[in-house]
């Protein structure tokens, strides 16, 4: 299955940050930017897979704070953005 791609009869299982990614690339989504952890760190790293041949600019960030931040300076630019990260609930 490539992305965008209409004509494949095949069933995939994907992961739903899987989706997610691949739903962002369908969109359009040029910037994406991300801080690693569980349960999101898979849309980044899908995104990263898809990132070139789709023009799109990939980052982990160093914290949730920066990956907003540049989320935000690309829509205000005028891209479409996606920001994820973890819940941020830690036990203990």
């Amino acid at each position: 299955m490539g992305v965008g791609d209409k004509t494949t009869d095949t069933t995939q299982f994907l992961l739903g940050n899987e989706v997610i990614a691949l739903a962002a690339i369908e969109t359009g989504v040029q910037y994406a930017a991300g801080y690693p952890g569980t349960p999101s760190s898979e849309i980044i790293q899908t995104l990263v897979k898809h990132a070139k041949a789709q023009g799109m600019y990939v980052e982990w960030s160093t914290n949730e704070k920066v990956a907003t931040e540049g989320a935000a300076a690309a829509a205000v630019a005028g891209l479409r953005s996606l920001v994820s990260m973890g819940d941020g609930f830690q036990e203990g």
